[in-house]
């Protein structure tokens, strides 16, 4: 895997509780010059699906960048959806490099979000966008990751989270019937629990009595039919989900933006845009008007992550300066 020709490539990965998506870039962290996407759970380490990735190309990167959804400590991650423990030094090594960032996926997703044109986001509420104001981003996929982008000298520092982690605060007597159902399972009752996928699927058998079909199978049946149960589990998601966003952007005062990452938002856009999902949002009693000015957008671009862990990549290169 030498590198051959006179370009410097950069790989950058994204790798969540149900895909890893790999990508090789320019030396600019800007142009994709090819990606692959694996299922997770298929492979047995970071380092597995990184080898198998690369085997594909005669080319060793010049420096790497992984976004791993999970806490990264000292280099190293045990992600709670995923059953790898991922550390930088063992990439390094197996990619024959001195050293590869390891980043929590979201810190690279606030990245990525950066680099978005507006073509790339869907408008939930248009707002008055500060220029100058801090941004949040708060992506409910597998699990729930959020992060926040605090404005700082021209540019943003990313500051990476486990908030989805934080205890779920019911706000209605259903919300209340909701968390007991949840903590006579799993004892502690988190945000992710309740907004992710697998929360989805959680509200659904907590609304139905019995078992749940898969999140994308719930978002059909909404869609379908609009009195079905998808369709009133998929409004209480979609209520607690602007409950929690709108509580991320007042611990951030996000005046700059809200923005939607992972995978539901994209295939639930009319749900999130109509109804619950602002009501919710703006439900915040003396500073309801601060967020009713706050815009919020659905991230569409799904590379959203892996653009973000190119432009630290190309850092790591010294291709791109540190301010974003």
């Amino acid at each position: 895997m030498d590198q051959r020709g006179p370009e410097l490539t950069l790989l950058a990965a994204d790798i969540g509780g149900t895909s890893a998506r790999l990508a090789l870039f320019d030396a600019t962290g800007r142009r994709l010059l090819r990606s692959e996407t694996y299922a997770t759970h298929a492979w047995s380490s970071a380092e597995e699906v990184v080898r198998e990735f690369l085997s594909s190309y005669r080319v060793r990167p010049a420096a790497a960048c992984i976004a791993i959804a999970g806490p990264v400590e000292d280099g190293r991650s045990e992600p709670v959806n995923i059953s790898w423990i991922v550390d930088a030094r063992r990439l390094a090594a197996a990619l024959g490099l001195l050293s590869v960032a390891l980043v929590n996926d979201l810190e690279a997703n606030a990245r990525g979000i950066l680099l978005l044109d507006a073509s790339r986001l869907h408008v939930v509420s248009r707002g008055e966008r500060s220029v100058h104001g801090n941004r949040v981003v708060v992506s409910a996929g597998t699990g729930l990751g959020e992060a926040g982008l605090v404005h700082h000298g021209g540019g943003y520092l990313v500051v990476g989270g486990e908030g989805g982690h934080a205890d779920f605060a019911p706000r209605t007597e259903l919300e209340v019937e909701l968390y007991r159902f949840l903590a006579a399972e799993y004892g502690h009752v988190s945000y992710e629990r309740v907004c992710s996928g697998a929360g989805l699927a959680n509200i659904y058998r907590f609304l139905s009595g019995g078992d749940a079909p898969t999140p994308a199978a719930i978002s059909a049946e909404a869609a379908a039919d609009p009195g079905s149960r998808g369709a009133e589990a998929l409004d209480l998601f979609a209520s607690i989900y602007g409950a929690r966003a709108a509580n991320v952007a007042l611990s951030f005062m996000a005046t700059g933006g809200v923005y939607l990452g992972g995978g539901i938002a994209p295939r639930n856009l009319s749900v999130l845009t109509n109804g619950a999902f602002m009501r919710a949002f703006v439900a915040k009693g003396r500073v309801s008007g601060l967020l009713e000015r706050i815009p919020v957008s659905i991230v569409v671009d799904d590379r959203t992550a892996l653009l973000g862990a190119a432009a630290i990549a190309a850092e790591a290169a010294g291709a791109l300066p540190l301010a974003a």
